[in-house]
């Protein structure tokens, strides 16, 4: 099997539709408009690594037929990237052991906080992650593939957030305002970018389409990816406006690294 990486949700922090049911300019009659939270999943034969554990978490393993995970990286410790974390309970009762969790320092504060019983035995409970700080590479090794996940720090609005590049082919940037002069080359002629346009107009904290054509024109990826949309970006109305070589992501779109 072929390292793949599946998009399990496309969609910014309230989802399209919204929890009231509202689309924005989005055609609910079109199912790619059904954006979950963002979440990514990169999936070699015998291996699963999660990246982010939305607060959709469930309906996305569900609907993409995950029935083990392996590994979580995160990007950052935002609500819309964090707060599935309780669905992972499952894969240690069919396990026995604690699932790693990859954060940067912040993200493992926030986590080691806000989700204290997942890591250390504070009820009747056992912990069922452990957490380990994140490094600058990660190596695997599934048979004879072998996966490399680079991590980069990225501006977020007042934060930072974590893009990782996958075997040199692939980087996700689901959250990014601004990418740091000295990283720009580490994002050059990749096979895919998938990367953050929550919208038309300027955000402090995400890349619209105007930022993201620029980035696209300076490091040149052979495909982009739109993620993190939000409900003014229609699919078919965004295609329309995009060259072939960008397209919006879907909920379950699936690449073969």
């Amino acid at each position: 099997m072929s390292l793949k990486f599946i998009i399990l949700g496309c969609g910014y922090s309230m989802g399209v539709p919204r929890i009231d049911g509202y689309f924005g300019k989005c055609d609910p009659k079109n199912i790619k408009n059904y954006r979950t939270r963002c979440s990514g999943l990169l999936r070699s034969k015998n291996l699963n690594i999660l990246i982010d554990t939305s607060p959709d978490i469930k309906t996305q393993l569900i609907k993409n037929n995950i029935k083990n995970i392996d590994k979580i990286f995160y990007t950052h410790a935002h609500a819309d990237q964090t707060h599935g974390i309780n669905d992972l309970r499952v894969f240690y009762l069919k396990k026995g052991i604690r699932l790693p969790v990859f954060a940067d320092k912040n993200t493992k504060k926030y986590l080691l906080k806000s989700f204290k019983y997942c890591f250390k035995k504070t009820t009747e409970y056992p912990p069922i992650l452990k957490i380990i700080n994140l490094k600058k590479k990660h190596f695997f090794k599934d048979d004879d593939q072998k996966i490399v996940l680079e991590s980069i720090a990225v501006r977020h609005g007042k934060i930072e957030s974590i893009g990782y590049i996958i075997n040199q082919k692939c980087g996700y940037l689901s959250d990014v305002s601004r990418i740091y002069k000295k990283d720009i080359k580490r994002f050059s002629n990749l096979k895919y970018l998938i990367v953050d346009c929550l919208r038309y107009d300027p955000h402090y904290s995400h890349f619209n389409l105007a930022d993201v054509l620029k980035l696209v024109n300076l490091v040149k990826p052979k495909k982009t990816i739109l993620t993190n949309l939000n409900n003014e970006m229609d699919y078919n109305t965004l295609t329309k406006k995009l060259p072939n070589n960008i397209v919006p992501a879907f909920d379950g779109m699936s690449l073969q690294i």
